[in-house]
């Protein structure tokens, strides 16, 4: 017996479509009758072939009927297609390459302004930089790349996000994003002012600043385009506790729970200006699990240099507040169009430092420079404070910060889980 399977699928897809669609290219009969009409003739010819009766329909005739269904069969279904509204497909979103990056913040993403600012909070000075090309020391707060750097190499923008400030900046920086944070600031004020560097504000005054030599280069138009479509990242928030609040006595007459409240209002109206200044794409970190980094271990930590359990929970309290904060303003009424994403650090940091082995570290509660338990910024130099024979092997380059290879695989699980 012949086989035909014709129409099938179009028949078991649009049902409903067949006879309308067809009836509006004013055909009078559709694929449906054609079928049933060959299926007849074949029932006849295999009755009279089982009866030995002589064929009623030549086997060239049949071929010829069927050729011709099928090609009936083709344009009258393209023709229904054609003529039928279909519902489009769903958008797939397009995926537009990312112009250009912007960072704020603290020294997880400063990249030499403060060599450009009075300060004591700076690194331009070995062993800082020792494993960046040409172990130049930029200002940047480890032994080599810094978040930022990976971030925008990652996105194909560039290799490496230079400072804002103390920098020559070329047509492709300005064009490609800068860095405008400043090692030692928090979201609080104070935070910034207490070691005479850039508060988020100073910040916010440069990026305007920024924005008018952007005109100058692109043009107006490309200028707002590559403000609007750019990724800012926010860093900041970890000095506001461990230093402001656990370190000085300035910001006691606040309990923990209130001052935490206050540090998320802070970050709450920076988040707004810097949507006012343009940005859409804005991803906020929050704070590390503060109390197992090198410097609080040692402050705060014993004998034993342990982990302080208290500065911990400030940040697990701190981080849930500022977490509900940015996903009340996200999207909202008061922010249309906004994109802002909270980044968690503190969960795969953690990780990183309790299960050093699983990330192929030998130690993660002391700093890779000098003896690793108070060395940092003007503490960690050439001169009293030699560096250890392999940093990869640190999670931590100094007592704060991370080594370019801890802030690769930390960033590697962000990424992972967030996108960029």
């Amino acid at each position: 017996m012949i086989k035909i399977m014709l129409c099938k699928k179009w028949r078991g897809d649009h049902t409903s479509h067949d006879h309308k669609s067809l009836s509006n290219f004013g055909f009078p009969f559709s694929c449906n009758l054609l079928l049933l009409y060959l299926q007849h003739l074949l029932q006849q010819q295999e009755h009279h072939q089982a009866d030995r009766a002589p064929k009623m329909v030549s086997k060239c005739t049949l071929l010829v009927m069927t050729a011709t269904v099928v090609i009936l069969h083709r344009t009258l279904c393209v023709a229904a297609s054609l003529a039928t509204p279909v519902a489009a497909p769903p958008a797939t979103k397009q995926t537009t390459r990312t112009p250009a990056l912007f960072l704020f913040g603290d020294s997880i993403v400063d990249s030499g302004n403060n060599n450009g600012i009075i300060t004591t909070i700076r690194c331009n000075f070995a062993p800082y930089g020792q494993d960046f090309p040409g172990h130049n020391a930029t200002g940047r707060f480890s032994n080599g790349k810094v978040p930022g750097d990976i971030v925008a190499s990652r996105l194909g923008i560039k290799e490496y996000v230079p400072a804002y400030l103390g920098t020559e900046l070329s047509d492709f920086d300005l064009l490609t994003g800068v860095s405008f944070a400043s090692g030692g600031c928090g979201f609080d004020p104070l935070t910034a002012e207490l070691v005479s560097v850039l508060t988020m504000d100073n910040q916010l005054d440069l990026f305007k600043e920024y924005k008018e030599k952007l005109k100058r280069v692109a043009g107006a138009h490309r200028a707002a385009d590559i403000v609007s479509t750019s990724l800012y990242m926010v860093i900041t928030g970890t000095d506001d506790l461990a230093n402001t609040y656990f370190t000085t006595l300035f910001r006691r007459d606040y309990d923990l729970e209130s001052y935490i409240e206050f540090v998320v209002q802070c970050a709450s109206d920076f988040i707004k200006k810097l949507y006012g200044h343009g940005a859409r794409r804005i991803n906020i970190a929050g704070a590390p699990p503060i109390g197992c980094v090198p410097s609080q271990r040692t402050n705060a930590g014993g004998l034993e240099r342990e982990c302080v359990s208290l500065y911990n929970q400030a940040s697990v309290v701190y981080n849930a507040a500022l977490e509900k904060e940015i996903k009340r303003l996200n999207g909202s009424e008061a922010l249309p169009g906004s994109v802002l994403k909270y980044i968690d650090l503190y969960t795969p940091l953690l990780d990183m430092i309790q299960r050093p082995d699983a990330y192929g570290f030998d130690v993660t509660n002391r700093g890779c420079c000098g003896t690793g338990v108070f060395e940092v910024t003007l503490t960690c130099n050439r001169y009293t404070a030699e560096p250890c024979g392999d940093p990869s092997k640190f999670l931590f380059w100094d007592t704060y910060h991370l080594t370019e290879r801890g802030y690769n695989l930390l960033l590697a699980q962000i990424i992972n889980r967030y996108g960029m």
